[in-house]
């Protein structure tokens, strides 16, 4: 079914053009097709770096993944972002994915939040789901939300107690 052609070989081409066709009565063999896909499947671009050593101040917005090792004054929106070790960010956090191994000082609102043991985070937290790791340090309040990436969405509401009869 398979068999091992020489047509994509270097070198090939000159040697066949140099040798002189066949005079025999025999149809010539069809050419072998190649089949390629349409659109090759595209890779996901790898996460902004912003280094230990850059200080940004200003907002910040992609559609892509941020990792941030420096200082950020101002509001960051991206899908996924991370927050190094080294990182101190003042402003305003949105992203579906948030992981703080830094420090935060500002709300963070994320479908999946996740503070590990070196996080920092002093202000309120809006998440749909939340981890948060031994040692880690938090001042503020949490709160949960079907939607916490749109600021109108309601908060879950908690469960009533029943009336005493």
């Amino acid at each position: 079914m398979f068999s091992k052609s020489k047509i994509n070989e270097p070198g090939t081409k000159q040697a066949e053009s140099d040798t002189p066709a066949p005079a025999s009565s025999a149809p010539a063999a069809p050419k072998q097709t190649e089949y390629k896909a349409s659109t090759p499947p595209k890779a996901k671009p790898p996460a902004s770096v912003l280094s230990s050593d850059l200080h940004v101040t200003g907002n910040m917005k992609t559609t892509g993944d941020i990792q941030v090792e420096g200082t950020v004054e101002g509001d960051i929106r991206a899908h996924l972002l991370t927050i190094g070790e080294t990182a101190t960010i003042k402003g305003e956090v949105v992203a579906d994915d948030v992981v703080v191994n830094g420090r935060i000082v500002g709300r963070v609102r994320g479908l999946k939040v996740r503070l590990t043991s070196t996080a920092r985070v002093e202000g309120d937290i809006i998440h749909k789901t939340i981890a948060i790791e031994s040692g880690a340090h938090f001042e503020g309040s949490v709160q949960r939300q079907d939607d916490p990436l749109n600021p109108g969405a309601k908060s879950t509401p908690a469960a009533k107690p029943n009336p005493a009869s």
